[in-house]
């Protein structure tokens, strides 16, 4: 069953990079611009097999202005409550240095099927077909991602004459499972003006998702309410039978053909409410959705599933906008602290944590009540029973 799992991340991340290929983003060099731009995106990821939840820090500084005395050079200061050290280096990436690769170019083959829509039944149009070969060679259809979401991609190396990010492959510190975000934050470095703020919204918590199995052939998926979300966005995706025709199928909550691009994103909030009334984003009250039973028969066997609970943001400026807008603002530095927390499911399965527990869920994903004097089976039996190969007993 890992086997199978990690070929379908695996097809994910290869389709991933596919797309990804070939995007430009723009340097900025307006002078009116501010010197640095700082964001710091957190995140929560939900555990499986009863592992606790992970956490990530990605840091990432911007700046129009040159490293002064020296190579570029900066770090980011961390309140106690990280239990990370007193600071991390935001490093600047090393240009690559080409090179001849002497791999063979394989053409992938096989199709992208694309489904989308909470419902027992896909709806009409469905799924749209995208062929791997012509992708490979560059012709990305004008309507494969959502254009109605703008792009938040915030400082890059292109974008910014002077740059650098944590984590990188010169620092070994890493957000711990107790680290917590609350207290005052510093970056400073040679390239850019100090920045501080103080931070008041700690991690997300993760959001447990129960995935149940109809007679229909649907996927009904429940979870429980997190504080602090915004919205709700679900996707999932299977590798049906690749040893034959290489098909990946996807599929999206969204109401409508809303295909990746920055949904995989962290979002502001202004974003998320705007695609809430767009259908595309499910609204912070809603706890449920169901995979379709096309999408599934499509996938085979095993999906991957992951449910994104988009949260705050929290923004900074030096000095800070005027109350009065007729007043004109060229903040010195901008800083924003985003939030998300992701949940993984493996459709038609249950909860991996409950599993190791012997819970199981019943045919409309909600927790069955334990029964009486059960068996107490070992560890094997427990992973039979989440995959569905026998009582486990």
């Amino acid at each position: 069953m890992r086997s199978k799992r990690m070929k379908i991340l695996g097809a994910g991340t290869a389709l991933a990079g596919m797309l990804a290929a070939g995007l430009v983003v723009a340097q900025t060099s307006n002078d009116t611009a501010p010197e640095a731009r700082y964001v710091m995106d957190v995140g929560t990821h939900a555990g499986m097999m009863g592992q606790g939840d992970r956490r990530e820090v990605v840091l990432r500084l911007g700046s129009r202005l040159p490293a002064t005395g020296g190579a570029p050079k900066a770090d980011h200061f961390l309140p106690e409550g990280m239990r990370m050290g007193a600071s991390v280096p935001l490093i600047t990436p090393e240009a690559s240095k080409g090179g001849t690769d002497t791999q063979p170019f394989e053409r992938p083959k096989g199709r992208l099927l694309i489904f989308w829509g909470c419902g027992a039944h896909a709806g009409p149009g469905q799924p749209v077909i995208i062929d791997f070969a012509k992708l490979a060679k560059g012709q990305v259809p004008p309507d494969l991602f959502s254009a109605s979401i703008a792009s938040e991609v915030g400082p890059r190396p292109g974008n910014s004459r002077t740059y650098g990010d944590w984590p990188n492959g010169k620092s070994s510190a890493q957000v711990r499972g107790n680290s917590s975000l609350i207290g005052q934050h510093r970056i400073a470095g040679n390239y850019s003006p100090e920045i501080s703020f103080a931070v008041n919204q700690d991690f997300m918590a993760a959001p447990r998702v129960k995935s149940g199995s109809a007679g229909d052939g649907s996927i009904p998926l429940n979870w429980g309410a997190v504080p602090a979300a915004t919205g709700y966005y679900a996707w999932a995706m299977g590798a049906g039978d690749r040893a034959k025709n290489g098909d990946v199928v996807w599929w999206a909550s969204s109401a409508s053909r809303q295909f990746g691009g920055d949904l995989w994103n962290w979002l502001s909030p202004g974003t998320v409410n705007r695609l809430i009334g767009q259908k595309v984003v499910m609204p912070p009250s809603q706890t449920s959705c169901t995979i379709p039973a096309e999408a599934k028969a499509a996938a085979g066997e095993m999906m991957m599933g992951f449910l994104t609970a988009y949260g705050p943001e929290a923004n900074y400026a030096f000095p800070e906008r005027p109350k009065d807008p007729k007043v004109a603002w060229h903040p010195k530095w901008t800083a924003k602290v985003r939030y998300r927390a992701q949940g993984t499911f493996m459709p038609g399965m249950p909860d991996m944590g409950d599993a190791m527990l012997g819970r199981t869920d019943n045919e409309d994903g909600r927790p069955e009540q334990p029964k009486p004097k059960p068996c107490k089976p070992k560890l094997g039996g427990l992973l039979k029973r989440a995959a569905g190969l026998g009582s486990g007993c």
